[in-house]
């Protein structure tokens, strides 16, 4: 049976209004310049933002093996960041994975690029799409088990 407000715990039910991420509650009480900030990032166009990470993901296998490390290290430290941003906003399930994820694929990452070759034998796109893909996996879980899409609680 699909999830609505009235069969949630009352300890999860959305709040009232628009949330600011979309499938989410509205975002946390912005009561510092900080969460007002993010805030205004989160609900401005997202599409360049994912269009610079596709892009880095592109030009990446075009340059050296140091430059193509680095240029992925950049691509998942975005994508870390926006979801971090987004999670502590938002508290999209997803997120919580994605951005630790995506950061400690950076930080390998950078430090292949200071070897100066690839340990994964140069399937660090791919790493990032792993962990994408078990971030949403982890949301959809954590709906059928919650009726929310957000952690609620774990970040206010």
């Amino acid at each position: 049976m699909p999830h609505t407000s009235s069969n949630l715990n009352p300890d999860i039910r959305p709040r009232t209004g628009r949330g600011l991420c979309g499938w989410s509650p509205p975002a946390l009480p912005a009561d510092t310049d900080g969460k007002r900030h993010i805030d205004r990032l989160l609900r401005g166009p997202a599409a360049p933002y994912f269009t610079a990470v596709i892009v880095l993901c592109l030009v990446a296998p075009q340059l050296t093996a140091r430059g193509e490390l680095l240029t992925d290290a950049v691509a998942a430290l975005l994508g870390s960041a926006w979801c971090g941003a987004n999670f502590w906003r938002c508290r999209h399930a997803h997120c919580l994975i994605t951005s630790i994820g995506w950061l400690g694929l950076a930080l390998f990452t950078i430090a292949e690029a200071g070897l100066g070759h690839s340990i994964i034998h140069g399937n660090e796109q791919l790493a990032f799409l792993g962990i994408l893909g078990f971030g949403l996996a982890f949301e959809g879980a954590w709906y059928l088990a919650r009726g929310t899409n957000a952690l609620i609680g774990l970040c206010r």
